[in-house]
């Protein structure tokens, strides 16, 4: 099988500030992600994982390696993803409606089949009786689920989501997760997600990659062979804690380099 999303011995180099060294975020990363998979990036604070994600998508380069998409390098990875970020980055005098319409008009989609099409996925997915209220006035979870409503209106086949419930207290969060796992459950676009929680993690995964503290590459793959569906039941799971002390050991590790914690 094709993966969907391939990178080979990645770095990313960023030129150096003032008088400093450049600086060596990613270092010689290889992974690969298949269709249809969830696939979650773990590691220290400053790792490089977004910047991973942020090469995948295109909104960076790699210094050196190749990246791949279904097989093929491509010239403007851009087109092929579905981006959400940490902020739910909705516009505070548009309405729900309207920012959810906001990312295919972009696309060229007309104005009037845009927001049927939003009105119709905040229907779907329970957000319909809010469609005409701003951001303000909603709470932090719904704002989430309509800048995800607005990625997935995009119609790309893979995600890339960067700590998209990073924000959130951790009740909504957890409302949050199974949200998208209901979703994913529906049409298995492939998702790379990036969390410093390790629950959510485990959770919402088919594998969990493990990265080393800076410069960053991949330590560690885990599979993660808990059933489907999920909910949070499954935290109690005696396997889940077994899959979870296994990356909470590799991270705390380099979370321990990270910090430089030991060092003479």
């Amino acid at each position: 099988m094709v993966a969907k999303v391939r990178l080979d011995n990645v770095d990313k180099v960023f030129p150096p500030q003032g008088d400093g060294p450049p600086v060596v975020a990613v270092e010689n990363t290889s992974l690969s992600v298949e269709p249809k998979e969830f696939v979650s990036i773990v590691g220290p604070s400053g790792c490089g994982k977004s910047t991973i994600l942020n090469m995948v998508a295109g909104l960076l380069d790699p210094s050196s390696g190749e990246i791949q998409i279904d097989g093929q390098t491509v010239e403007d990875r851009r087109q092929h993803f579905g981006y959400m970020f940490q902020k739910d980055l909705l516009f505070p005098w548009r309405t729900i409606r309207q920012n959810v319409a906001l990312g295919i008009e972009v696309l060229g989609v007309a104005k009037k089949e845009a927001l049927e099409r939003a009105d119709n996925i905040l229907t779907e997915f329970g957000l319909g009786g809010f469609a005409n209220n701003y951001p303000s006035q909603l709470s932090g979870g719904m704002r989430q689920r309509a800048a995800l409503m607005r990625t997935l209106l995009c119609d790309r086949d893979t995600l890339l989501l960067d700590e998209p419930f990073g924000a959130l207290d951790a009740l909504t969060r957890s409302v949050m997760q199974e949200w998208l796992l209901s979703i994913w459950e529906q049409d298995h676009r492939t998702i790379i997600f990036i969390t410093h929680d390790i629950e959510e993690s485990i959770f919402l995964s088919d594998r969990v990659m493990m990265m080393s503290a800076r410069p960053g590459r991949i330590k560690m793959e885990l599979k993660i062979d808990l059933p489907r569906p999920r909910d949070h039941n499954i935290l109690t799971h005696p396997h889940f804690s077994e899959l979870k002390k296994i990356v909470l050991d590799q991270i705390y590790e380099e979370s321990v380099k990270a910090a430089g914690v030991g060092d003479g």
